[in-house]
C-alpha cells in the first residue's frame, strides 16, 4: 500500500491511497471464511458452507466492506502518524474516470481532501488589559428583590373589583364574527393575569371588572401576537395560537390579588426559621448581599465574555472556508444554501474559539483530569435533585449516577469541553492584567 499527500495550501491537502491486491486478500478470504461460519443455507449444515459457494454469493459485498475498513484504518493512522491537525472530516474525491471491476484483482486509488488547522499564537499577558466589575446593589434592584419576596410570602384574597396587579379567574369563549359564541369553538377556563395583557386599550378594560362581568377583546391584539402566550392562555398548540383569529369573550368567576407580607416578625420568621434574619435592617442586609452576590457571577461571566471577543477580535488567522462549507454539506443532508450561508458565520466563530482554546491547552500545559470531568458530572447532577427535594443524595447514589451519566460518549465529552473551557478561562484570568471598577446594576445592563 502507497500513500502519498498533496499539499495544496496551508489550509488544505489532498491524501491519496493506493491499494494493491496483496493488501487486501488476507482479510477478505478471512472475513468469506468467517461468513461461511455464520450462514445457514439449505444443503450445507451450518457452519459448513464452502468458502468458494460464500465468495460467488456475497464476495463482492464483503470485499467493498473490507476496502472501507482498510481505507478508514489507514487513513486515519496516516493522519495520526503525521500529526496532522485536520478539521472536520476527511471529504472522498470523486474520480468520474475510475472504474472497477471488484474482481478480486483490482487496484485501487482513492483520494481525500483534508482540511487542516492553521498555524497560531494564542500568547496572553499582563499586557492584555481588562476590567473586572463590582456591582452594588441599586435602589431600585433592592426594592424589586424584596417586594418579591414579600409578594412569595404574601397571601391570597379576593377583592370585588379587579386592579392592574390582580389575576382574573373565568371563562374564556371563542366568538363567531356575529358576536355570539362559536358553537364547537375554543373554550378554556383559566386564569388571566392582567399586568401580561400587551395592549393598553384592552388592559384597561380589565380594571375595575367583578364577578360575572362579561368582557370581549381580539386576542391576538391583546398579546401582540405572541403565540406562546395564547398558547399557554387557552391550552391549545404553538401553531393553532399563530393561526387564531377573531374575539375572546371571557367571564369572570372571581379576582384574585396576591398581598404582599408585611416586614414583621411573622414575616422573618416564615423565611428565616433558623432566626438568623428578626429585623428590618437585617433584611436589607441579606438582599443587598443576595443580589450582589448573584451580581458577582454576572460580572465573572462578563469578564469572561470580554476575554473571549478580545481574543476573537485579535488572535487571526485564515480557515479553510470552502472546505468546511462542503463538509457542513456533505455531513448535513437537509441543509441548504441558504441555512449554510446564514449560519456558517456563528458556525466559523465557534470553532474559531474552540481552535484558541485548544492553543491554550497545548502551550501551557493544562491538564484535564478524569476527577474533574467526575466532578463536574456529580455537582450537575446533584442540582438537578435538588430541584425536586432538598435532602441531599448520599455519595454512593451519586457516584453510581455519575458513573452511568458519563456511560454516554456524548455526555462525556460535553462534560470534558466544559471542565476544559473553565479551566482555559481560570488560566487566562490569572494570566491577564485587571482592573477593578465599581459599578451600579442599572449601568452594568447598559455595557456591551
Amino acid at each position: 500500500m502507497n500513500i502519498t499527500q498533496e499539499k495544496i495550501n496551508d489550509l488544505s491537502s489532498v491524501v491519496t491511497i493506493n491499494i494493491k491486491p496483496e493488501d487486501y486478500k488476507a482479510k477478505v478470504e478471512k472475513a468469506i471464511k468467517e461468513q461461511g461460519k455464520k450462514v445457514r443455507m439449505p444443503g450445507f449444515r451450518p457452519g459448513m458452507v464452502p468458502a468458494a459457494h460464500i465468495k460467488k454469493l456475497y464476495g463482492k459485498s464483503i470485499l467493498v466492506d473490507e476496502i472501507n475498513n482498510l481505507l478508514s484504518d489507514s487513513l486515519n493512522n496516516y493522519i495520526a502518524d503525521n500529526k496532522l491537525e485536520v478539521l472536520g472530516q476527511p471529504l472522498p474525491k470523486v474520480d468520474k474516470d475510475k472504474n472497477y471491476n471488484w474482481d478480486f484483482e483490482d487496484s485501487f486509488e482513492f483520494s481525500y481532501e483534508l482540511g487542516l488547522a492553521p498555524d497560531f499564537k494564542a500568547d496572553f499577558s499582563s499586557k492584555d488589559k481588562f476590567k473586572k466589575y463590582k456591582i452594588t446593589a441599586d435602589a431600585e434592584t433592592i426594592k424589586s428583590r424584596t417586594e418579591s419576596l414579600q409578594r412569595a410570602y404574601g397571601k391570597m384574597t379576593n377583592p370585588e373589583t379587579s386592579e392592574e396587579g390582580d389575576s382574573l379567574y373565568g371563562d374564556f369563549a371563542q366568538l363567531a364574527e356575529d358576536g355570539s359564541v362559536l358553537e364547537g369553538g375554543i373554550a378554556h377556563t383559566t386564569s388571566l393575569r392582567i399586568e401580561l395583557v400587551e395592549d393598553a386599550k384592552i388592559k384597561k378594560s380589565l380594571v375595575g371588572l367583578k364577578k360575572d362581568d362579561v368582557v370581549s377583546f381580539d386576542i391576538q391584539k391583546a398579546y401582540k401576537n405572541n403565540a406562546h402566550q395564547i398558547h399557554n392562555l387557552l391550552n391549545i398548540s404553538e401553531e393553532e395560537a399563530e393561526a387564531l383569529k377573531g374575539n375572546f369573550q371571557f367571564t369572570v368567576k372571581n379576582v384574585n390579588r396576591l398581598e404582599a407580607a408585611e416586614l414583621n416578625e411573622e414575616f422573618f420568621t416564615k423565611v428565616f426559621p433558623d432566626g438568623s434574619v428578626t429585623t428590618a435592617e437585617a433584611f436589607n442586609a441579606y438582599v443587598i448581599e443576595e443580589i450582589e452576590k448573584q451580581m458577582e457571577m454576572n460580572a465573572d461571566r462578563k469578564f469572561s465574555n470580554d476575554i473571549y471577543e478580545y481574543a476573537l477580535a485579535n488572535i487571526n488567522f485564515d480557515l479553510p472556508s470552502d472546505f468546511l462549507k462542503r463538509w457542513l454539506k456533505a455531513t448535513n443532508e437537509n441543509l441548504s444554501d441558504e441555512e449554510l450561508e446564514k449560519d456558517y458565520d456563528s458556525f466559523e466563530k465557534n470553532l474559531k474559539w474552540t481552535l484558541i482554546e485548544n492553543k491554550v491547552v497545548q502551550t501551557n500545559n493544562l491538564e484535564i483530569k478524569p476527577e474533574e470531568v467526575v466532578a463536574l458530572a456529580k455537582e450537575r447532577i446533584s442540582a438537578q435533585f435538588a430541584m425536586y427535594s432538598p435532602t441531599p443524595i448520599d455519595d454512593v447514589q451519586l457516584n453510581q449516577y455519575a458513573s452511568n451519566f458519563l456511560q454516554d460518549r456524548e455526555r462525556a465529552t460535553q462534560m470534558f469541553n466544559e471542565v476544559r473551557s473553565n479551566k482555559v478561562f481560570e488560566f487566562l484570568k490569572s494570566t491577564v492584567s485587571t482592573e477593578e471598577k465599581a459599578i451600579d446594576y442599572k449601568s452594568f445592563l447598559e455595557l456591551k
